[in-house]
């Protein structure tokens, strides 16, 4: 039978400005991990690219690797076993049947280093943005994945997606009827769309799903000159911040109990009145 307790979990989110080199990143997720409070129940995820951004046209293509396996995501399964913690790497370049493009892979590693579970980036960022990069085309680089991804931590149901899905509720709300109770979204959100659209954009998924969020979010001025948002949230099912990571690097943390997701959903029963055939689990 389940602890009482197994209901206590620990969510953290990692913000940083990642390098173009994954040994420079691995390093910097190293000493955050160190920095964490420990917990048996610790789900930490990491911001999208963050081993590998900020390069030249065509970087990311040289470090991809097959899913589930390679050097890179054997040092992630590798930190997930030394720190016992559920380690969400936000994405990663892993093969795809297309040898010039490759799938931006959310990969799930729990406290035995196994992969428990992978999402690919079902929406791609080809859209025009007034910042000093102008136009943003991941469908060159990125193919689009085909799958929605419910992982389960031990027990947790976990919902994968990647920044620009945030923007598509209909993949939240797949989610929310398979069971979710957190959502991840790791993001590399652009300074100009952050301001904009980033807090508003994560409160409204966290209330319509009635689940908690966490989502860090690449932070600063890359190599590339990218400029990214920073802001890597936490947030409850009735759409409050429980932690804001504002714009340094850094780290947030907060312990959480899933049964507040019940109290939420039997007080606005969405699931019940629902009139679009997509019943949520309370």
């Amino acid at each position: 039978m389940a602890s009482p307790m197994a209901t206590d979990w620990q969510l953290s989110a990692l913000q940083w400005c990642s390098a173009p080199e994954p040994a420079v990143n691995l390093q910097q997720i190293r000493s955050f991990l160190q920095q964490l409070p420990p917990f048996k129940r610790h789900l930490v995820v990491l911001p999208e690219c963050a081993l590998i951004f900020g390069g030249p046209e065509g970087w990311q293509q040289r470090f991809k690797e097959p899913l589930g396996q390679g050097h890179w995501q054997q040092q992630l399964a590798a930190l997930a076993r030394e720190f016992q913690l559920y380690l969400l790497l936000g994405s990663f370049p892993t093969q795809s049947a297309d040898p010039t493009r490759f799938y931006a892979s959310s990969l799930l590693f729990g406290p035995d280093g196994r992969l428990l579970g992978d999402y690919q980036k079902l929406h791609l960022f080809d859209v025009q943005v007034a910042d000093n990069t102008g136009s943003y085309r991941e469908s060159d680089s990125t193919m689009a994945g085909e799958k929605v991804t419910l992982a389960d931590c031990l027990g947790l149901k976990l919902g994968l997606t990647i920044c620009y899905d945030v923007r598509f509720p209909g993949l939240m709300q797949q989610l929310a009827a398979q069971g979710m109770q957190v959502l991840s979204v790791p993001s590399a959100f652009t300074k100009v769309t952050g301001a904009a659209h980033w807090h508003s954009l994560l409160r409204a998924r966290a209330i319509e799903t009635q689940c908690f969020v966490v989502a860090p979010n690449q932070t600063g001025k890359h190599a590339n000159g990218r400029e990214t948002y920073g802001h890597s949230l936490i947030i409850d099912p009735y759409g409050r911040v429980m932690a804001d990571a504002g714009v340094e690097p850094g780290w947030i943390s907060v312990r959480i109990d899933l049964n507040e997701l019940t109290a939420v959903r039997q007080a606005m029963p969405l699931w019940q009145h629902n009139r679009f055939n997509c019943e949520l689990t309370p």
